[in-house]
C-alpha cells in the first residue's frame, strides 16, 4: 500500500506559515519576506524550477536537489485544505505545481477543477477519511502526500495514519502564525529519525512512525 507523508518547510520556531499569510494582504507584518526565507532553499533548486515550476533550466544543483527530485516522484496525489486551495487559486500559474490529482477538504461543492499538466483538483465535503480513500485510489501505487495547511496535516496524524515527516527546518524565527504541532490528541504519534541532510539554507530531517 502506498505511504502516507508530510513534506513541509517549518521555521525554527515552529511554524509552518507567517502570521496574516494572505494574498490578500501582502504587505501584514511582511510575511511575504518570511515566506521567502522559509522556503528560499526549495526555489533554488534546478529539479523544482524546471519540472514543477517549468521555469527555464538553472538552479542548484547536489544532495538537495536530488531530495526534491526524490520527493516530488513519489506522489501519486496530494490532499490539502480550503484555506491552502484558496491562497493557491489566485498564486499558481496556470499549470499548477502538482502535475497530480489533489483532494480539496472542503464544505464547498464544487465540480472538479482541470489544471494544464495533469493536476485535476477534487472537492471532498465527506472529510479527511473519505480523501485518503481517494487519493490512495488514484495515486497507482505511488505515495499520497498531506500538503497542508497545518489543521490538515493535524487531522491526519490524530487519525494515525501518517507514515512519514519529512521536515525542511530553516533558520528563520516568525514569531507567530500557524504552528505544525498543536490540536494533537493523546497519545500522539511516535516517530523516529530517519535520515538528516544538511543544506546551507535549511536542515531536513525525514521522521518515520514507530
Amino acid at each position: 500500500m502506498s505511504k502516507v507523508f508530510v513534506n513541509i518547510g517549518l521555521s525554527l520556531d515552529g511554524y509552518m506559515a507567517p502570521e496574516g499569510m494572505t494574498m490578500e494582504n501582502p504587505q501584514y507584518k511582511n510575511w511575504g519576506a518570511k515566506w521567502g526565507a522559509l522556503m528560499g532553499w526549495l526555489l533554488n533548486q534546478q529539479y523544482f524550477r524546471e519540472n514543477v515550476l517549468k521555469l527555464r533550466p538553472g538552479g542548484e544543483t547536489g544532495p538537495v536537489n536530488g531530495l526534491v527530485r526524490s520527493t516530488t516522484e513519489r506522489i501519486g496525489a496530494s490532499i490539502m485544505g480550503k484555506r491552502m486551495f484558496d491562497q493557491g487559486e489566485v498564486a499558481w500559474p496556470e499549470e499548477a505545481p502538482f502535475h497530480t490529482p489533489v483532494y480539496v477538504l472542503t464544505n464547498e461543492k464544487r465540480a472538479p477543477w482541470v489544471r494544464p499538466g495533469g493536476t485535476i483538483f477534487y472537492f471532498i465535503n465527506d472529510g479527511p477519511q473519505r480523501a485518503l480513500e481517494l487519493a490512495r485510489e488514484s495515486a497507482g501505487g505511488r505515495d499520497v502526500r498531506i500538503a497542508g495547511g497545518a489543521d490538515v496535516i493535524q487531522q491526519y496524524l490524530n487519525l494515525g495514519v501518517v507514515d512519514e515527516l519529512e521536515i525542511a527546518l530553516a533558520p528563520v524565527l516568525f514569531g507567530g502564525g500557524r504552528r505544525l504541532f498543536e490540536n494533537l490528541r493523546e497519545p500522539a504519534p511516535q516517530f523516529r529519525i530517519d535520515r538528516v541532510l544538511d543544506g546551507p539554507a535549511a536542515t531536513h530531517v525525514r521522521y518515520v512512525r514507530h
